[in-house]
């Protein structure tokens, strides 16, 4: 391409042609910093000046071929800006010129500027009319130039009331077009008054007496929703306005305050941390207290490693502290059990949240002390569940649930939190039909308490009850879900969270349903390569989406990087799980179907059994994840020519599956081809062609069903076909069944991972 004649072209709806004569005029008066003018970036070497930016009124004369102006200045645009509001999504001369710039190999340069209406609101039911993105935004071009169906996420600033603001919008968008970060344009923009703010709060601080509840009340909003209760004392006048001061410093720092302005946040938040562990030595209750409520909000922002330091000091001080409150020792014991849960350190989070349980119940029973209790019981649970103790995790939600009900009353932040992981746990135990409800419930709370406002507790429940839709087999319900908690999450905590992370992996997992593996597989290892930077590499987490990556690659036929990652993912279960865990024992039972047909039987036996005994001793016997591992067992006792073992797994397997699913569950019907599969080797073909035609009829049917069940349970009904010419037996229904295509049968090793 020849050097650009226009650095930006803005596309925008008429109707909005004020936000698009605001951004022209903005951005043709920007001058970049002189410290960065002459760098060499990817979108080439930074100017004195961004002008010329194109805008159609102002550049194009009144008696010319419109349209060929149009596609002209379009290619000699270096980048292109769309004002994204329900006008713009509408506009059928928006979206052409959005399809002209990406067919000229400029998908990546397209940058976006939301003013009004909501992203991917065609993704929720009921607010279609909200949608700001046109459609060439969200969908990728396909190899002849066209619309596809692939997803896309444009690249967007946000420039509504309450999100980026103008001025940061306008950076941002700056810095897509020079390639450069938008920190350091931040800040040159606020270095002024960045000096004049911190000057002013160390005199401050300095200069006045604080209380143990000044920090806590000005940095946790959101935690102190879920966990605190502010416990001030009396406040001199001073002390007031100086709270006040901090609140206004530090409130951005919370994401359901700061709506997406995370860089501010961390600006903040790093001052602050310094300031308290320079300044305040000789005030070691004052100190506590902050580092306690820095902390906190350093891992609501995902900031792991930062947040560990305070936390852990925060604990430390308050021990020592001889007048010390004991519910702040609770507190801050639970805040480091949090954390702990977070980083998978499951013994000592347990630690931290028994002894803050310890506290708060040998306390008089106060209001204060039964929140705490209630907090630090709920903690526990997910800590429990998450380690793949369900019966105990639920009890202690159950406790903590009666407990907030008594305090809060039906309808509270609190009580719809800890009902959605209680509905989690319930799902984890085996129990997905009672857990739907549950979790529909928490939806519902959390839409009436937030209305349209975005919240990192409603972008939660909306993901979860997306994975039980999910695991109920619904996969393209579960990925409307998906996206809105997605879409949500990125207004809260912008583009890097382990938040944000979850919801590609999840998005992706319905995307691989659907069967855009190409799509899924990008979007995974966009959140490994995320996770893996800001968890580290033995995450379980990293674990769980490598896992969901091997699956996908299994699915496109790479079976040996597909069962290298997955034993990679089971060494990182095995040193982040002590002992017996869900996880590692289903990470088992996959390696060991994948060796079953790859006809490796010795070795998929031993991941069979060692997965089958280890789900035995955490779970009953009535349990779907032993009934998983029964079937698997069934398909390898089936190639290995072991009938008879091969029916009583198959059989037990298809039992727990009817009454914990259904008996029309493609679960189920796995179970119910491999006894079909057995009873064909045994000779009893009646009662073979009676489960394999029920079978093959529901796996063909359910779309939820992967591949490589549907091409297994063929190879069962060709064998039986073959076996009755053997015997002379003419076949009944099963010669009706259609045969699934050669390109099927091919993808041998396909399907999307979940035993």
């Amino acid at each position: 391409m020849d050097a650009p004649k226009f650095r930006a072209f803005i596309s925008y709806s008429h109707q909005d042609s004020r936000w698009a004569g605001w951004l022209h005029s903005a951005l043709e008066k920007y001058r970049p910093p002189k410290a960065l003018i002459g760098t060499v970036t990817d979108r080439g070497e930074v100017p004195k000046r961004l002008a010329p930016i194109f805008k159609d009124r102002d550049e194009l004369p009144s008696a010319t071929d419109l349209g060929l102006l149009i596609n002209a200045a379009l290619r000699g645009s270096a980048a292109q800006i769309v004002i994204c509001s329900p006008r713009a999504a509408k506009s059928r001369w928006v979206n052409e010129e959005i399809l002209a710039f990406k067919r000229l190999g400029r998908e990546d340069r397209i940058l976006c500027l939301i003013v009004d209406g909501e992203p991917n609101a065609s993704d929720m039911p009921g607010r279609e009319e909200e949608e700001c993105f046109p459609p060439a935004l969200r969908f990728r071009l396909k190899s002849d130039g066209e619309l596809g169906s692939m997803r896309t996420e444009p690249i967007a600033a946000d420039a509504r009331p309450g999100k980026d603001g103008k001025n940061n919008a306008k950076l941002k968008l700056i810095s897509g077009l020079l390639g450069v970060g938008f920190d350091s344009l931040k800040r040159r923009e606020q270095q002024r008054r960045n000096a004049r703010l911190v000057a002013f709060s160390v005199s401050a601080a300095a200069g006045m007496v604080l209380t143990s509840g000044l920090a806590a009340y000005a940095l946790v909003q959101r935690a102190a929703a879920q966990r605190q209760t502010v416990r001030a004392e009396a406040q001199s006048k001073t002390a007031r306005e100086t709270a006040r001061f901090l609140v206004d410093l530090f409130k951005i720092s919370d994401p359901s305050e700061a709506r997406g302005n995370t860089v501010t946040a961390r600006e903040m938040l790093d001052k602050g941390a310094a300031r308290v562990d320079l300044e305040l030595v000789k005030e070691p209750a004052i100190q506590a207290t902050l580092m306690d409520t820095l902390g906190t909000v350093y891992m609501g922002l995902g900031l792991f490693s930062e947040a560990r330091p305070l936390l852990d000091r925060a604990v430390a001080t308050r021990r020592n502290l001889q007048d010390v409150d004991p519910l702040e020792l609770s507190d801050s014991l639970s805040h480091q059990g949090d954390l702990l849960a977070l980083q998978a350190e499951f013994d000592a989070g347990e630690k931290s949240y028994h002894e803050a349980i310890r506290i708060e119940s040998s306390r008089p029973d106060d209001r204060q002390s039964q929140i705490a209790l209630a907090n630090s019981l709920y903690g526990l649970g997910t800590l429990l569940a998450q380690n793949g103790r369900n019966a105990d995790g639920e009890k202690n939600l159950r406790t903590a649930l009666t407990l907030q009900t008594a305090l809060y009353g039906d309808s509270n932040p609190a009580v719809a939190r800890t009902l959605k992981d209680l509905a989690r746990a319930v799902a984890d135990d085996g129990n997905l039909n009672t857990a739907i409800p549950m979790m529909q419930r928490a939806v519902a709370m959390q839409r009436q308490l937030r209305g349209n406002e975005p919240h990192p507790d409603l972008a939660e429940v909306l993901n979860d009850m997306g994975t039980l839709l999910w695991q109920r087999g619904d996969s393209a319900e579960a990925e409307k879900f998906y996206r809105e908690s997605l879409a949500m999450n990125r207004r809260l905590l912008g583009e890097k969270h382990p938040e944000i992370a979850n919801g590609l992996e999840n998005v992706a997992m319905t995307m691989s349903d659907r069967g855009d593996l190409e799509g899924a597989e990008a979007l995974y290892w966009q959140s490994i390569l995320m996770r893996r930077e800001l968890l580290g590499p033995d995450h379980p987490d990293v674990g769980r989406t490598l896992a969901n990556l091997a699956s996908l690659q299994y699915d496109r036929g790479n079976t040996a990087g597909a069962l290298a990652n997955m034993r990679e993912v089971l060494g990182i279960y095995r040193k982040a799980y002590h002992g017996d865990n869900p996880e590692t024992a289903r990470v088992m039972n996959v390696i060991g179907f994948w060796l079953t047909l790859n006809r490796e039987y010795p070795e998929a036996d031993r991941y069979l059994q060692e997965g089958l005994a280890m789900r035995l001793r955490l779970f009953s016997n009535q349990q779907p994840d032993v009934a998983s591992s029964q079937m698997m067992l069934a398909i390898l006792r089936d190639a290995e020519g072991k009938y008879p073992e091969a029916v009583q797994l198959a059989q037990s397997a298809r039992a727990i599956y009817t009454s914990s699913l259904s008996a029309d569950h493609w679960r189920t019907a796995i179970a119910e081809s491999a006894e079909g599969a057995a009873f064909t080797g045994l000779d009893r073909l009646p009662e073979a062609e009676m489960l394999l035609t029920h079978s093959y009829a529901i796996l063909h049917k359910d779309g939820g069903a992967p591949l490589i069940y549907r091409t297994l349970t063929q190879r069962y009904v060709d064998a039986l076909h073959r076996r009755e010419r053997e015997a002379g037996v003419a076949a009944r229904s099963t010669r009706a069944l259609t045969v699934i295509s050669k390109t099927a049968v091919a993808v041998q090793a396909g399907m999307h991972t979940s035993p």
